[in-house]
């Protein structure tokens, strides 16, 4: 089965507009997220699917120079976006994440990625963040192209076009959905950027971690933040957006 990550961005962030090409020590933030995805063994192929409108050519331009596939399609529509890569790429499975997780951890990634091929013949969708256990920014959904085409004949509400995955998790009696959890509860830490406290947060992490230590795992950065409490709380009164919003 051909199984290919699909990296869901955009440059018109409401709350933090460019963020994932906001550079820290020299490199865009999406450059941190993509060494780690690269190392997922079980992934044929990795695109990156942004939307036409003209904030994000310099996503394309970005993609191009660092020879990284860019599929470039509806702006509101992200599950036909989702839909159309899979055909360009034959693609029989599809992974997701956001670009907006620049500490996504690849060992996690393949856990839920082998925990859905071992399950598939039980479950349609495969993920880490339907009862949240790790981190916030660590999220990695994994589902069949088949059930996705099957959510698309279905849907009736704009949000779950947007949100791509939210009418698996909310309909229950048509999916069968599985979460993969974390040994320890972590749910409570926030890695994901979306405004400017999320940058920040960030920002500290990779200078003080990356530099030494480009392959860090999720431990090495948990160890990093018992020492700067300061970085856990610094974000923590952040809401993310709900589907819908």
């Amino acid at each position: 089965m051909k199984t290919v990550l699909v990296n869901q961005a955009r440059m018109g962030s409401t709350r933090l507009p460019g963020k994932v090409l906001k550079p820290v020590l020299g490199k865009p933030l999406l450059s941190y997220q993509l060494e780690r995805l690269q190392r997922i063994s079980s992934l044929d192929d990795l695109v990156i699917a942004t939307t036409t409108h003209p904030s994000d050519d310099e996503l394309q331009n970005y993609c191009h120079q660092n020879n990284v596939s860019c599929f470039r399609g509806s702006e509101e529509n992200v599950l036909s976006r989702f839909l159309q890569v899979a055909e360009d790429h034959n693609a029989d499975v599809l992974v997701r994440v956001t670009a907006d997780c620049p500490l996504i951890d690849p060992d996690v990634c393949e856990t839920v990625i082998q925990t859905f091929f071992k399950k598939q013949s039980e479950y349609d969708y495969v993920s880490n963040c339907l009862e949240r256990s790790f981190p916030r920014g660590l999220d990695t959904e994994v589902f069949s192209v088949e059930a996705l085409k099957k959510a698309h004949g279905l849907i009736k509400e704009q949000k779950h076009r947007e949100h791509v995955t939210s009418y698996f998790y909310q309909n229950p009696d048509v999916f069968r959905c599985f979460n993969v959890a974390s040994e320890k509860n972590h749910s409570s830490y926030r890695w994901t950027v979306d405004t400017k406290e999320d940058f920040y947060v960030i920002e500290e992490i990779l200078k003080n971690i990356y530099p030494n230590n480009p392959r860090f795992s999720t431990q090495d950065v948990l160890r990093f933040l018992e020492t700067r409490p300061d970085l856990v709380t610094a974000n923590a009164h952040i809401e993310q957006k709900k589907v819908g919003e």
